[in-house]
């Protein structure tokens, strides 16, 4: 140990991240993981990933993950410094754009600004739901559930509990 305290660094770490989250915190979960599990070996792989579970089976914002991991790191303290860490910067960033938009939006760099986001959103998702699959999956059959969990979710308009729900059965079930 270098002698930091864990929650100064995941909260500077944060409001870095925090302007990088276009479209969510999905889009952050690979450098989190890589610094609170690889880097910092503040959370297992297994705690990390059931704190993501847990985020998104609770109502509300899926940014309570990072709430779970400020709490686990600095109690009650640490769970509102890691969430304001997350969504101060980003209300702030909002609010400027807010007010370019009004005033430039209808410009051609501005739009070609906007549509050459998407694919970085899209980038970093994909690498955020690699991560969390590589990360909770215990065998080749993890994979196969999963692939077909996205194949479904991404072709109908079933509700993802009950994906997820059947994903889960089938792990309690002895087939992951």
């Amino acid at each position: 140990m270098d002698g930091r305290d864990p929650i100064y660094t995941l909260i500077g770490h944060l409001l870095v991240l925090s302007l990088l989250a276009i479209g969510g915190v999905n889009v952050i979960l690979p450098d989190l993981h890589r610094v609170v599990v690889l880097q910092e070996s503040w959370l297992t792989d297994e705690e990390f990933t059931n704190f993501y579970a847990l985020a998104q089976a609770a109502p509300g914002p899926n940014m309570l993950f990072v709430t779970l991991i400020g709490w686990s790191l600095g109690g009650v303290a640490g769970g509102i410094l890691a969430t304001l860490a997350l969504c101060g910067p980003p209300l702030v960033l909002a609010y400027g754009m807010a007010r370019l938009w009004l005033a430039w939006g209808e410009q051609w760099w501005f739009k070609l600004l906007q549509r050459g986001l998407a694919p970085v959103t899209i980038g970093l998702v994909c690498a955020s739901a690699w991560l969390l699959t590589d990360a909770a999956a215990s065998g080749w059959q993890s994979y196969v559930i999963t692939a077909v969990a996205a194949v479904i979710i991404g072709t109908t308009r079933t509700h993802p509990i009950f994906i997820l729900a059947a994903a889960g059965g089938l792990g309690i079930a002895g087939f992951a």
